[in-house]
């Protein structure tokens, strides 16, 4: 690869091309719940989104004519990554299914708050002081966000698809952070673009195997209407997108000054969520997913500040 080639962008070029790349996550998020409220099984959904972007990314591979193979002792890693983000991906489709769209995104990106409770468990730095700061505030927000004060002072039993909501949405961020450490500490070496192209694939078969299977109730039905195919081709195109062009482009995004600008993801959320699905929060349920944003981008940014 050519020096010109790996030259980082300007800040303002790399800073710009995130917040899209966000912008297509957010779309892609939203577009799901449009097919999933047409008729779309979960499963449809994640072996539509994950085939496409694994044919895109195999192409990709193949034109750069990089070399696909694991180091020995990799594989058992790679596979247990691949089902992590599996589960991820179906856990958050099941949220986001079930609870404003906003919300499934505010709740399953506190995970970096898991990754170093996860790290500092598994023998890696102790979070400081900031940093336990910064979890609590984020936690706090959180909990105005999914506005639980007011959930616990009405007299309205809290329903059941809030709840399962709010757990698949934590789960995905468990099994994302336990994914994020395996990838740091145990597939460090290992090229991204043969880590990616792995991942998708376990990612793809899991679910195909799945949707045959039954595992999943109507996981694998088809949209019912034009409304639901227009979600799930919008979903497979968001998320490939953002998908290809983020791979492509990382190398000059200079993540380590400009990874917290991704946490444009869930306020496009919100805004798309109100503007496509007329999902509305209150004016608290905002400021705590302001509170959460913030906080967690002073958090992914305290080893530069």
């Amino acid at each position: 690869m050519s020096s010109e080639t790996t030259k980082l962008f300007p800040r303002h070029v790399a800073v710009l091309l995130l917040v899209l790349i966000g912008c297509a996550f957010a779309g892609n998020h939203i577009s799901a719940r449009l097919a999933f409220d047409h008729g779309t099984g979960l499963l449809a959904a994640i072996v539509s989104r994950s085939g496409v972007s694994l044919l895109a990314l195999a192409a990709l591979v193949l034109w750069q004519r990089q070399p696909v193979r694991l180091p020995p002792g990799a594989w058992r890693w790679q596979l247990a990554v691949g089902l992590l983000i599996a589960t991820q991906s179906l856990c958050l489709y099941s949220a986001v299914a079930r609870i404003p769209v906003a919300l499934a995104l505010l709740v399953s990106n506190t995970m970096p708050i898991l990754l170093a409770l996860l790290t500092w468990a598994l023998g890696g730095a102790r979070p400081t002081k900031r940093a336990c700061v910064l979890m609590a505030v984020i936690l706090a927000g959180l909990v105005l966000a999914l506005d639980v004060p007011a959930r616990l002072a009405s007299a309205e039993e809290i329903s059941s698809e809030w709840l399962a909501g709010v757990a698949f949405a934590a789960c995905a961020s468990v099994v994302f952070a336990m994914a994020l450490w395996i990838t740091d500490h145990k597939l460090k070496s290992l090229r991204g673009s043969v880590r990616s192209l792995m991942t998708l694939g376990i990612v793809f078969s899991t679910m195909l195997l799945a949707g045959w299977s039954g595992l999943v109730p109507g996981g694998m039905a088809w949209p019912r209407d034009s409304l639901g195919w227009t979600g799930l081709v919008l979903l497979v195109l968001l998320y490939g997108t953002a998908f290809t062009v983020m791979f492509v482009t990382l190398p000059r995004l200079d993540m380590a000054r400009n990874a917290a600008v991704m946490n444009s993801e869930p306020i496009a959320t919100l805004l798309f969520g109100w503007l496509v699905l007329d999902q509305i929060l209150s004016p608290m349920q905002i400021v705590g997913g302001l509170v959460v944003v913030g906080g967690i981008v002073l958090l992914t940014l305290r080893k530069t500040g």
